[in-house]
């Protein structure tokens, strides 16, 4: 069968692979379920065996505590309205303690301390996933890549929940939970520390965001471009070159100038996607501890050109302004 475009996918019926066996430490694997048509259309159309293990139970249980708790605060501030609830969840939240707790380990519950509760289990959820992320890849024989680009993104999350908050002294730097509060902090957090936009290390996170999309849509655009010779083998392709792999590698040399090759170019965006979220956490550690106004840094090491002239008297510096 030709693969005419990028929605045609050939989907294999045959007997439920249940995966490669596992050790007696492990606990028994969940499933298969069977085959679905719709899951079919965008993976695998085998759906299951599935693994939990101690690990993802646990932390499935802290996970769910976590939600639960978030989802029942939003809740007492809409009167345990369920309309007003749905109504105006997007811009509900559960906010951190405020600055005159500092960095108390469990202020007043009404008062964020729900929010340190809060916080404290989904984090021991999402560790306890990046154990479990870590053992099965061990089992199955892999490498442990998958866990380590997770740890990255663990990297930033902690960074704004807690080793800054923790450097700065108080709970108030951190991050409400919510979806809109959650983008109003992100804007205020600019503006406060003078505009993020100059600094380096958002700059970098920004740059490698966009290169990971970049490079990801052009892998699998590629790869799916040669899909009808057999593209998405790409092990055998590796060893045994065919058909695929030399025009998918003619076409990058005739486009790009040079091609990367089908083992390389994984490496390449997993680079890519693991500093988008390392450089992000370095940049806003920094924030408030290192540097107080990121355009005057910039100002003032040549990053960024200073504002011209304007004859407008800031009325902060006026005497008798509050300070």
């Amino acid at each position: 069968m030709a693969y005419q475009n990028i929605f045609t996918q050939v989907q294999l019926r045959g007997e439920l692979e249940p995966g490669v066996p596992l050790s007696p430490n492990n606990d028994p694997r969940i499933g298969p379920f069977g085959f679905t048509y719709l899951m079919g259309k965008i993976g695998g159309a085998q759906l299951g065996p599935l693994y939990l293990g101690k690990l993802g139970v646990a932390s499935l249980i802290f996970g769910t505590l976590s939600i639960v708790i978030m989802g029942m605060n939003m809740l007492a501030s809409v009167n345990y309205d369920p309309i007003q609830f749905v109504r105006q969840f997007f811009w509900l939240s559960l906010e951190p303690p405020a600055a005159r707790y500092g960095f108390q380990i469990l202020p007043p519950l009404a008062e964020g301390g729900w929010w340190v509760i809060a916080g404290f289990f989904l984090t021991v959820s999402i560790l306890l996933w990046w154990a479990r992320t870590y053992r099965r890849a061990r089992e199955l024989g892999m490498g442990t890549h998958v866990a380590w680009a997770f740890a990255s993104a663990i990297w930033l999350y902690l960074v704004l929940g807690f080793i800054r908050p923790l450097a700065m002294g108080s709970w108030s730097e951190a991050v409400p939970f919510g979806i809109f509060p959650h983008l109003d902090w992100t804007a205020a957090f600019s503006i406060r520390y003078g505009n993020l936009f100059y600094n380096p290390f958002h700059a970098l996170s920004i740059a490698f965001l966009y290169g990971s999309t970049l490079l990801f849509a052009m892998h699998g655009a590629t790869i799916l471009a040669v899909g009808r010779y057999g593209g998405e083998r790409e092990i055998e392709q590796i060893t045994d070159r065919g058909t695929a792999s030399e025009r998918a590698a003619l076409f990058w040399r005739w486009t790009m100038g040079f091609n990367a090759t089908m083992e390389s170019v994984h490496r390449w965006a997993w680079w890519f996607a693991v500093l988008t979220t390392l450089t992000g956490g370095i940049g806003i550690l920094l924030t408030g501890t290192v540097v107080d106004n990121w355009y005057l840094w910039a100002v003032e090491h040549h990053f960024a050109e200073q504002y011209p002239a304007t004859g407008t008297v800031d009325p902060s510096t006026l005497p008798g302004a509050p300070q």
